[in-house]
């Protein structure tokens, strides 16, 4: 009797030290594994953003942070679409020609929806932030000043579709960034509309 006591204890003990050594192993290994999966900070860096452009009056520039970056929405006034056309021999790439743009872009007003110009607010220069400057003929950018954005860091100059003008640092237009309307007033950046739907 007393060796079937003993075989029992120890049976006992085995199991419980596997449990608390088991138990101890995943708490040990837990902070590595989670310090692999990406943060919830790190998922939103990247995850598109939701712009309410309800109350952007026409002329108005609105602001938003899309993977760190300034992305701007400017609702522009019939005057200000009038102007665009008429740039063309001016700038550098009049129709957005590059091919890593969305195709909604390759157009003079660079947009969906003429109106709302969706664009990274980045020079593509050195990555300064462009100053906007919607009035016309300013005394400081020149009485054919039409409007639009400019460089303060190196004098680069961009219309009101962020087309870079020609004789200027900056090599090429602004990016836009895929987007799409989920509903007439909110804007999804940083996605295009899926195929169908």
């Amino acid at each position: 009797m007393n060796q079937q006591v003993d075989r029992s204890k120890r049976r006992f003990l085995v199991a419980a030290t596997s449990v608390v050594g088991g138990a101890a192993g995943v708490v040990a290994v837990t902070p590595f594994v989670l310090s692999m999966l990406p943060s919830e900070r790190a998922k939103a860096a990247g995850a598109p953003v939701e712009v309410d452009i309800s109350k952007v009056e026409p002329g108005m520039q609105l602001a938003v942070a899309w993977q760190g970056k300034p992305v701007w929405v400017v609702n522009r006034t019939p005057a200000m679409l009038e102007k665009l056309p008429g740039l063309a021999d001016r700038l550098v790439d009049p129709n957005c020609d590059v091919p890593q743009q969305p195709e909604y872009c390759k157009n003079i007003y660079r947009a969906i929806k003429k109106e709302y110009l969706v664009v990274v607010g980045i020079c593509t220069h050195l990555g300064c932030s462009p100053t906007y400057r919607p009035e016309l003929g300013p005394a400081d950018l020149g009485a054919d000043w039409p409007g639009g954005w400019f460089c303060p860091c190196h004098g680069s100059r961009y219309d009101l579709s962020a087309r870079v003008f020609k004789n200027v640092p900056a090599p090429m237009n602004m990016l836009v960034p895929p987007h799409y309307y989920k509903t007439d007033t909110v804007i999804l950046v940083g996605e295009d509309k899926k195929k169908g739907a």
